[in-house]
């Protein structure tokens, strides 16, 4: 082989060893879930569990309860997202169910205001929220444009729960400069080992097909059983599928950083 083959050949081995560098560097295969578990703030089951799992969970904490500041605080202490639970009016459902402070569809934009205020005040170290019930209210532009406007100004971004396939949230939230965050599946909706590792196994495959999901577990009474199978469900993925805060999923995501926008008051 003459001198310019060898040249010729060495610099094509050259590209292809520095191709495979640039990709090794550049790709990454491991994909992101953020857990977010409602409900917190009134002592409910499973909560010492969930904040107590070896693996990133985010937790979403209801205002004006029992446990409230106990919860938030806890979780702040082990480095974990907070959101407020914001109680919000369902199409059907005990009223019961909503907690205090809830968002109706009969307040004045006034009260909307000052409710949504009053519970990220309540709630310590919140840098987002999301919606307790509100298949309601999520469908309600007056309404859901006012509480978006309250998340903005107080350097929270929204995180829609997606208890109404019509919610307006997501699309209000690109109209405000928010990320346009949203549940894709729910785990515990059956409250059963079985249901809820199909759901582990469902967002496998959902990611399959795209690099991050947002789902949704609860504390109360599957609350141990849903800790329990997301334990198990993280030691499986290893390697493979990486649980993340919230924060870093909208940071990563739709490069949306809180410090661009007025600090919140509630630490």
């Amino acid at each position: 082989m003459t001198t310019k083959k060898l040249i010729v050949v060495a610099l094509i081995l050259f590209i292809g060893v520095l191709s495979s560098i640039s990709t090794n560097i550049y790709a990454d295969p491991v994909k992101k879930v953020a857990i977010i578990i409602d409900d917190l703030g009134n002592g409910m089951k499973g909560t010492e569990e969930i904040l107590n799992l070896p693996t990133k969970v985010n937790v979403a904490i209801m205002p004006f309860l029992p446990t409230t500041k106990r919860d938030a605080e806890l979780a702040h202490q082990k480095g974990i997202d907070i959101l407020v639970h914001m109680p919000m009016e369902p199409n059907t459902g005990r009223s019961n169910w909503l907690g205090p402070g809830a968002i109706t569809a009969d307040l004045s934009d006034e009260e909307v205001r000052s409710r949504v205020e009053a519970a990220i005040d309540n709630v310590p170290y919140a840098i987002g929220m999301n919606n307790h019930m509100g298949s309601k209210i999520t469908k309600d532009r007056r309404i859901m444009s006012i509480v978006l406007d309250v998340c903005k100004e107080r350097g929270l971004f929204f995180v829609d729960s997606k208890t109404d396939y019509q919610s307006v949230v997501s699309e209000l939230a690109l109209q405000k400069g928010l990320p346009p965050i949203e549940n894709e599946i729910f785990l515990d909706d059956h409250r059963t080992a079985k249901h809820i590792s199909g759901q582990m196994k469902l967002i496998e495959k959902m990611l399959e097909k795209q690099d991050t999901c947002v789902t949704i577990g609860h504390v109360g009474a599957a609350g141990p059983l849903t800790a329990d199978v997301i334990r198990d469900s993280v030691t499986r993925w290893s390697g493979k599928i990486e649980t993340i805060s919230i924060s870093e999923m909208v940071n990563q995501v739709w490069k949306w950083d809180r410090d661009n926008h007025l600090p919140t008051n509630n630490k």
